[in-house]
């Protein structure tokens, strides 16, 4: 019910906004408001995916970090990082579509193609992640965690145990280096990704009369 509460506020403030802005759709013709829309859709889908690897990358994560018990962090990101790479891969997907549908490659100006050729990328680091990394660095979490907990530890709050648990442990400390590779190309992909969407990000604003 929370959900659909949610949804309908946002639909009914977007409809909202077309009120007040009814040239963009209202009495326009056929092909400028499939235009508007497009236009409408990469701007608010390129927002959401943006603020969103902000927020992940930037803040909520170190947040949660600091202040929950290791396991728990990781628990909880194992959750919210599926969920999280779903949503940027669908934004970034429909971002690019839209762009794509408003500067069709052949008409296109060398600037429109190397924004176009970031929005892929910034889809291509998402789909990485939702498929390869994200899976790989949970199913190595918790293996490790399994390990941590038999030898009782894990539920620090904002250090580790590990590290010196593993100077003794080379079980743990080979799960050690092999989700710290993994969960460092998984990081690597999703600042290129962000990085991928600043970028776009100038261009934008080079559009915008304010």
């Amino acid at each position: 019910m929370a959900w659909a509460t949610r949804f309908l506020t946002a639909v009914a403030f977007l409809a909202v906004g077309v009120v007040f802005a009814p040239d963009t759709v209202i009495g326009a013709s056929h092909s400028s408001a499939i235009t508007s829309a497009a236009k409408l859709a990469h701007l608010l889908c390129f927002s959401t995916a943006f603020g969103a690897a902000l927020w992940v990358t930037f803040i909520g994560g170190i947040i949660m970090f600091k202040n929950l018990p290791r396991h728990q962090f990781g628990s909880l990101q194992g959750r919210m990082f599926p969920a999280y790479f779903t949503l940027v891969s669908t934004c970034a997907a429909v971002s690019v579509a839209a762009f794509a549908y408003l500067h069709p490659w052949r008409s296109a100006s060398s600037i429109e193609r190397y924004q176009l050729g970031f929005l892929l990328s910034s889809l291509g680091f998402d789909l990485s992640n939702l498929f390869v990394f994200t899976p790989m660095t949970i199913e190595m979490m918790k293996k490790r965690h399994k390990v941590e907990r038999e030898l009782n530890i894990g539920e620090e709050v904002g250090w580790s145990k590990n590290m010196e648990t593993a100077k003794t442990n080379p079980k743990l400390a080979g799960m050690n280096k092999k989700f710290g590779m993994i969960h460092g190309l998984s990081s690597l992909a999703n600042i290129l990704s962000f990085g991928s969407l600043a970028m776009h990000s100038w261009y934008l604003a080079g559009k915008i009369n304010l």
